[in-house]
């Protein structure tokens, strides 16, 4: 869901830069190595699956939370060759109460089992969406380095899907290699222009680059195939910020129509009471 506080920060300044980091690009992990990158750790850092469950499962009832716990000690305890299936139940459980960041890490533990593109695919998947709804700015490089690790491993086993390669774009750009990803979205356009997600990020990165004219063409490609409330209000933003306040208006309308956020509603009426005048 669209941060309100992040949509302001954006729509009010525009400021947002691109990081370059100045490091050798990182290659894509060979058909041959994918195994043994899977089962080994490539990051070192303090969140595992138990304190990730910990702190998600203080927002669950009772019930929800004893289940929880429960395929966690049955998983513990259960030989080593049975603990595939309690692991994806488990994913289940999470994926069932919308909490994306222990149900990212299951799925990385599945993933190492059974290390199929299918697996690390859904894995990356889980780690984008977690790092994208999370404010945490001390976890968000942790979960995107996860989502960059199960990406590469994805295209490591099926090198040329675009799905695990607009993810692992995705994630450079937020992470540390924002022009690599930059590059790879623009292959996956070219391939496949109408791609939903990779010609949001080039919005996104367009808009924090100040080239809103790009962002306008992104945007509108995003809308055909999927009119979100996100999708609108950064229309509505560029269009704002090329000075077609008409078009502006009627993006943020658009954007205020879908919006579930009472607080992004009154922030959008302001906006277009300030663009009438």
């Amino acid at each position: 869901m669209l941060n309100t506080k992040q949509i302001i920060l954006i729509a009010g300044v525009i400021v947002l830069m691109v990081i370059l980091y100045l490091q050798p690009l990182k290659s894509l992990v060979k058909e041959e190595d994918a195994a043994t990158v899977a089962e080994t750790s490539v990051i070192e850092d303090n969140y595992t699956l138990e304190n990730v469950s910990e702190i998600a499962k203080q927002g669950l009832n009772a019930s929800l939370k004893k289940d929880i716990t429960d395929l966690e000690a049955s998983i513990a305890e259960a030989p080593e060759e049975e603990k595939l299936p309690l692991f994806k139940q488990l994913a289940e459980k999470w994926h069932d109460v919308n909490k994306s960041i222990p149900q990212a890490f299951v799925l990385e533990e599945i993933a190492n089992k059974e290390s199929t593109f299918e697996n690390w695919l859904m894995t990356g998947d889980a780690f984008s969406e977690a790092y994208s709804n999370l404010q945490d700015t001390v976890m968000v490089p942790i979960l995107t380095q996860r989502a960059i690790h199960a990406y590469e491993v994805a295209l490591g086993l099926e090198e040329n899907n675009l799905q695990a390669k607009t993810g692992l774009g995705s994630a450079y750009v937020t992470g540390p290699n924002p022009m690599q990803g930059i590059t790879m979205l623009l292959e996956v356009v070219e391939e496949d222009p109408k791609n939903n997600k990779a010609n949001f990020n080039l919005g996104l990165f367009s808009m924090q680059s100040r080239q809103f004219d790009k962002a306008v063409d992104r945007f509108k490609t995003v809308i055909e195939q999927n009119p979100s409330a996100e999708a609108w209000f950064y229309l509505a933003t560029s269009y704002e910020n090329i000075g077609l306040k008409n078009e502006a208006i009627n993006a943020y309308e658009e954007s205020k129509q879908l919006a579930a956020d009472p607080s992004l509603s009154q922030f959008i009426d302001r906006k277009i009471e300030e663009l009438s005048n």
